[in-house]
């Protein structure tokens, strides 16, 4: 992890996000207690801070400072609003294609998925607050600098986001192995959103249920599955092909 992408020490972390930092998120010591702990709790809370518990030596590998039982990683890039980021595209006149990422938690297959994103002109990227990838320095590296290129949305619920997309005339397609229809069935040429699951349980059930359409790649092999970035390129070919 990139040391000038980090805060660490409780006071310094609160501090940060009471600034208005954009924490990417925030690694506790599983053990620890105290009324400033209990103060970052609550202000993590309240700002809707990504954070996860972790044995003190993972910290301790973190930092050699002394971080009293709490490592920030910052974000090196600033999030956009979804609902200004679509309004815009649609303004624009371009054709919207938005690709959301349902707990994608590998910051490398990110770093891929972002570098072939642009590559391909996705207008915007849609990921979760809690529970997704983190933008670091291997998302930086294996997205080859991309990441500063392309708008990166977070929100809440991925649900609220496909009903935004939907409401917006964005057609929203699944990623997924539970359909007949194979990728190359699909209209890609129109307003679309692509959904990609996570690396372990593909796209979650209760967003599968309200997508517009769900689509699959075919598979010849004995693997049942693609790594996730790779089959995230092939639907964003296919799209591109169809647009050409």
């Amino acid at each position: 992890m990139e040391r000038e992408h980090q805060i660490f020490g409780i006071r310094a972390i609160i501090e940060a996000i009471q600034a208005g930092t954009e924490i990417d998120k925030v690694f506790l010591q599983k053990d620890a207690q105290g009324d400033l702990m209990k103060e970052l709790m609550q202000t993590m809370k309240k700002n809707n801070v990504n954070f996860s518990y972790v044995p003190v030596e993972k910290l301790n590998r973190l930092t050699s400072k002394n971080h009293q039982g709490a490592v920030a990683t910052i974000s090196p890039i600033s999030f956009h609003n979804l609902e200004d980021l679509v309004t815009n595209v649609i303004e624009s006149g371009k054709k919207p294609l938005f690709l959301i990422l349902d707990q994608l938690s590998d910051a490398r297959n990110f770093g891929a998925i972002i570098r072939t994103a642009e590559c391909t002109g996705v207008n915007g990227i849609i990921i979760q607050k809690q529970g997704a990838a983190p933008v670091n320095g291997d998302t930086v590296k294996t997205s080859a600098g991309a990441v500063f290129n392309i708008p990166i949305c977070k929100v809440d619920h991925i649900k609220d986001a496909v009903f935004f997309l939907q409401a917006s005339d964005i057609k929203t397609v699944a990623a997924t192995e539970k359909t007949d229809n194979l990728i190359y069935d699909i209209d890609f040429n129109q307003g679309i959103a692509i959904i990609m699951g996570s690396e372990d349980r593909g796209v979650n059930p209760s967003v599968l249920k309200i997508v517009d359409e769900k689509a699959k790649l075919p598979m010849h092999g004995t693997i049942e599955s693609l790594n996730v970035s790779v089959a995230c390129g092939a639907f964003l070919y296919e799209a591109l092909r169809q647009r050409l």
